[in-house]
């Protein structure tokens, strides 16, 4: 049997093209408006994609004048989601630099009751300085700080999410007995960062746990996500660099004594699709157009520390001189090691690198027909690049539009995407087992 491919839909603004709000033929919805959401992923439930994901940010974005970064709360928006979904994976990003692990266990595992056991959970460590603002610092903390804090985060978690047995709850009316008390126990939880009695006040999950989600890909990152990610989200701009990460992460997982199949890697992809390739590139043009340089050149400021470019001129080939060193970065290490390895390997201009970042962020991009497109992806997957994919349309709801009907029957006319859903779980799409008790 041809292996599967796993797609998840990264729904984002008006489309993940940082020009896509302005395009004619984006949505005219609000980004405040939850019937957006909910049509997006009923759409992409309708086509039998695994999941859909939302990102989130803790702070307004610096561009706000042209930029339309904003969207509704995450695990609000699931709550919605998960009343008008009946299948679809729903995962939303939440940050352990500025939350408590308590009131996120409870909110992840209500959320997983409320949908039947669909949620997955996108652990995220957050390097920005304006949200450390707006929770009280005006320093953020360093890499190696953040992920520290998080992995207790995490293992917090997952022993709330365990502090009660799978048969915990009896509701015998008749006996008078609704739990078994000796069946839930307290963690007792004493660390350098958090201070957790447990037990959680809510039953175990349909899942047991919610899918962990995670996205780093520095080497903090990929150690991190060796020892909790189920489910990896990465950034390529080619399959070779992307054949080398999941040799890396694959290797690392089995190091820690998992199984490499449970943990499932999805770099994005982010198409232009259309019935020529001509076509789809003149699409392509269009938003590029529509892009401003001066934008770009703060968002990879703000990538690098804050570092200046603007002083470089945008048509003249890049070298890894021009920008800072990776390794002693405080954001996010692993986009910008992206960012510098492919300056090199392809001599990128700053306007083609500009480019490349504005079309999605790191992600690769591409411009075809509905069969270039279904050639990528069974490329990746067949060596040793993706076991699926995040899939960013440029433009939305059109892109999503266009996948769902061009490419996934392609897909399914070769053997490599389902029908229909054959399990009722996000753990049963991803096809990841039910934790045990720890």
């Amino acid at each position: 049997m041809k292996k599967q491919v796993h797609i998840n839909l990264f729904i984002y603004s008006r489309g993940h093209h940082e020009a896509s709000w302005r395009h004619p033929l984006a949505t005219p919805q609000a980004l405040t408006d939850i019937e957006y959401y909910i049509e997006c992923a009923q759409k992409a439930e309708s086509a039998c994609l695994d999941s859909i994901f939302l990102a989130d940010t803790l702070a307004s974005p610096q561009d706000i004048n042209s930029a339309s970064r904003i969207w509704l709360e995450p695990l609000t928006t699931l709550g919605s989601l998960a009343v008008t979904t009946r299948r679809i994976g729903l995962i939303a990003t939440a940050s352990t630099t500025y939350s408590e692990p308590f009131n996120l266990a409870r909110q992840l595992a209500s959320l997983d009751h409320a949908s039947k056991g669909r949620i997955g959970w996108n652990i995220v460590t957050t390097f920005s300085l304006a949200a450390s603002r707006n929770f009280g610092s005006s320093a953020r903390p360093s890499h190696s700080e953040r992920y520290d804090k998080g992995d207790e985060f995490v293992d917090v978690c997952k022993r709330l999410w365990d502090s009660w047995a799978d048969d915990a709850v009896v509701d015998d009316r008749a006996e008078g007995l609704y739990a078994r008390k000796e069946l839930i126990r307290a963690i007792d939880h004493v660390g350098p960062h958090f201070q957790v009695a447990g037990p959680l006040n809510l039953p175990r999950c349909p899942q047991g746990r919610p899918v962990l989600v995670q996205a780093g890909s520095s080497e903090t990152g990929m150690d991190f996500a060796a020892r909790h990610a189920e489910a990896v989200f990465t950034a390529h701009l080619n399959r070779t660099s992307a054949q080398t990460f999941y040799a890396d992460l694959k290797a690392r997982v089995v190091a820690t004594g998992r199984s490499a199949d449970q943990c499932i890697i999805l770099p994005g992809i982010s198409p232009m699709i259309a019935s020529t390739e001509a076509e789809a590139k003149r699409l392509e043009r269009e938003l590029n157009e529509l892009s401003a340089p001066e934008i770009g050149l703060m968002k990879l400021s703000d990538r690098f520390d804050g570092h200046d470019f603007s002083y470089l001129p945008l048509d003249r080939p890049l070298l890894p001189a021009d920008f800072p060193d990776p390794s002693q970065n405080q954001a996010s290490r692993g986009r910008v090691e992206l960012i510098v390895r492919a300056v090199h390997e392809e001599r990128l201009t700053m306007r083609q690198l500009l480019g490349r970042l504005a079309g999605a962020r790191g992600h690769h991009v591409m411009a075809g027909t509905p069969e270039q497109v279904a050639d990528v992806m069974e490329d990746w997957i067949d060596n040793g690049a993706a076991d699926g994919f995040n899939l960013m349309p440029p433009l939305l709801p059109l892109m999503l539009d266009g996948f769902t009907s061009e490419v996934v029957p392609i897909l399914r006319r070769r053997g490599r995407f389902r029908r229909e859903y054959r399990g009722a779980t996000l753990r049963d799409h991803y096809g990841l087992t039910r934790p045990s008790l720890a």
